[in-house]
């Protein structure tokens, strides 16, 4: 099952791209909860290329890594990629001064559609406010 998930964005699309696509960045805003965090990220851009992030509960309790293989990138627009079996396509959408992200995944068997749906709205949400805060 597909589930989609969107953001607005309130920032030009180079400086959306930038902190979606920076490992610096990356750790500032990707993680569901404040008690969870983003560790290590890596990002190799390109079809072919890898990328990884470590996340962790703060308390040490729990982690894992979310990594996977970029299989179509088209800069400012699309982001296409494969992590575990599944896939995910990242649209970055123009719209008046804004950005819509718009993600969608192949759903998982370990957690309900809903949960799901909620974690990754959860990330995409504090992704605005990492970008918004920094205007």
């Amino acid at each position: 099952m597909k589930i989609t998930v969107e953001t607005t964005v309130h920032a030009p699309i180079e400086e959306v791209w930038r902190a979606w696509t920076t490992p610096d960045d990356i750790k500032q805003w990707n993680a569901a909860s404040d008690d969870w965090h983003t560790t290590a990220a890596t990002v190799d851009l390109r079809v072919g290329g890898a990328f990884s992030s470590r996340m962790e509960a703060k308390d040490g309790s729990f982690g894992f890594d979310f990594a996977g293989t970029y299989t179509k990138v088209v800069p400012h627009q699309l982001i296409e990629m494969s992590f575990g079996g599944r896939t995910a396509v990242v649209e970055f959408l123009r719209k008046d001064n804004c950005v819509i992200i718009r993600e969608t995944f192949d759903s998982e068997e370990t957690h309900s559609v809903d949960q799901q749906r909620q974690g990754w709205q959860a990330i995409l949400d504090r992704f605005a406010r990492h970008v918004g805060a920094r205007r």
